[in-house]
């Protein structure tokens, strides 16, 4: 059965018009919106120059929301990011100074490059929602998103993140380079933006830039749709599905005829589980249903699992990669 009503063609929409200044990244544009369906934070995890930047920011000013990025680099702060006191001279009393974070779509570019202190800084901002400074927790604006971006190859002066950080994100995307058609689609569609004047388009211009989305994709629209995505009806061989994949994780040995044994160290956390969950709605949602299907599930998985496994010393030796584990997992898993 499909969704009675219209509720999901907005994001359907979203998805084509963030795609098409998106060139060849479309498995980025899905996982944004789903992230934003169900409150989740995302990694995005690419070389240079694959428009990790650009998709965030498409987003931001697709929904006329508020945006910050953060540089991570090695002296940074964590006051940098949540804010801090200042003194007011005038009034002889302490005020506070939001900092970055005080925005619904936040960018947190290159986060490895930060020692873990600050990378924490982040951790109570992810889960909770509010930040505290001086003892004084203070709430940040709903919706409230962290993307942050990673170079994969990059290792030296570069901070890995710990796994209980990597387990806080809902999906971590790899963001590859495009294919040969979508890299002439990339020079025809920037030939076309230069000859426009689009780069010298100023932040507070959103409005002309997008003016037939902000209407269409209010918060309003937002909240509605994360409201039907919870609605989205999973059935008992779906939650027994999701159950099995993640404890195959936990337990591979049980499957004799596989290397899983051979691969996993260390299975994923409960979160794994709710994460499963809560994205498989919201992409059976925005794909017009109103039920998951084993379809919805596999399609994300990848995203939510690799990021949390740890590999046997043997798959790194081997150059087994996450995502070719979660396809054994997938493949040895069966359904109901």
């Amino acid at each position: 059965m499909t969704i009675n009503n219209v509720s999901h063609l907005p994001f359907v929409e979203l998805i084509d018009q963030i795609n098409s200044n998106i060139v060849g990244q479309q498995h980025v544009t899905k996982s944004m919106i789903i992230a934003l369906l169900t409150g989740g934070h995302i990694l995005l995890e690419g070389l240079p120059g694959t428009a990790k930047t650009r998709a965030v920011k498409t987003l931001a000013d697709a929904l006329n929301l508020a945006f910050s990025r953060v540089q991570f680099t090695p002296d940074l702060l964590p006051s940098d990011i949540t804010g801090t006191q200042i003194y007011q001279h005038e009034e002889r009393k302490l005020s506070f100074q939001p900092g970055p974070i005080f925005s619904s779509i936040v960018l947190a570019d290159e986060i490895n490059r930060s020692p873990a202190k600050v990378q924490a800084a982040l951790l109570e901002a992810m889960a909770e929602g509010t930040v505290t400074v001086a003892g004084e927790s203070k709430s940040l604006p709903q919706p409230f998103m962290v993307l942050a971006t990673q170079n994969p190859i990059e290792q030296e002066g570069t901070y890995p993140l710990p796994e209980a950080q990597m387990d806080r994100f809902i999906m971590k995307v790899s963001v590859d380079y495009p294919s040969a058609e979508a890299e002439m689609d990339i020079i025809r569609l920037v030939r076309e933006e230069d000859k426009a004047g689009e780069e010298q388009t100023l932040p507070q211009d959103r409005d002309q830039k997008f003016p037939q989305w902000h209407e269409r994709y209010s918060i309003d629209t937002l909240l509605e749709a994360r409201e039907a995505v919870k609605n989205v009806y999973v059935s008992d061989v779906i939650d027994r599905y999701l159950v099995d994949i993640v404890i195959a994780t936990r337990c591979p040995e049980r499957y004799k005829h596989s290397e899983l044994a051979n691969w996993i160290e260390v299975g994923v956390s409960p979160r794994a589980s709710i994460a499963l969950d809560r994205c498989s709605r919201a992409h059976a949602y925005i794909s017009g249903r109103d039920f998951v299907s084993p379809d919805d599930v596999r399609a994300i998985a990848p995203f939510i699992l690799g990021h949390r496994l740890t590999l046997s010393f043997d798959a790194i030796a081997d150059g087994v990669s996450p995502d070719k584990v979660v396809d054994e997992l997938l493949l040895q898993v069966p359904l109901g």
